[in-house]
């Protein structure tokens, strides 16, 4: 009984991820922090040819300022980071409950991982100023894809190093 502890771990990592989900955007703005932190003005000769679409928007230094692009590049890492923490998280929950062959293990916590990002996306269009983008769903999934592609490496990895 005592194993199913385990599932604690992806179970509160959702609890951390909802809780994000349901912050109005202007309760996770970095910008004024940045702005008021940093001179961030030296990068904008680095970064202003950069330019970008996002959910029908440009991201650019020119069209938000160098703040707000770098938030932008925060707030798309943290998708990735959270949900291969999430997709991780999931596999140790399987290892140490279920019999689970290895692969089937990374296939169902995909999966899993892949059907909260779409569940937290909608869970978001509930939030005031936020908007559910389907945009942030694949990065959610491009997350995982990373935590699993890590997870087949290092686990080939660990094989060949301990079978010689």
């Amino acid at each position: 009984m005592v194993k199913y502890l385990y599932w604690l771990l992806p179970v509160g990592w959702m609890g951390v991820i909802f809780y994000s989900s349901a912050q109005p955007y202007e309760n996770q703005d970095v910008k004024p922090f940045l702005a008021n932190t940093f001179d961030l003005s030296f990068l904008t000769p680095y970064l202003d040819w950069i330019v970008l679409t996002y959910h029908n928007s440009e991201v650019s230094v020119r069209a938000i300022g160098v703040e707000g692009f770098i938030e932008f590049f925060m707030r798309k890492g943290a998708h990735l980071g959270v949900f291969f923490m999430l997709m991780c998280l999931f596999v140790i929950a399987l290892k140490k409950t279920s019999r689970f062959r290895w692969r089937f293990t990374l296939a169902v916590s995909f999966l899993l991982t892949a059907a909260y990002a779409a569940l937290d996306e909608f869970h978001q269009g509930f939030t005031a100023n936020r908007t559910p983008y389907i945009g942030d769903v694949l990065l959610d999934t491009i997350g995982a894809l990373m935590a699993l592609i890590l997870l087949l490496f290092f686990r080939r990895y660990w094989t060949k190093k301990h079978s010689t």
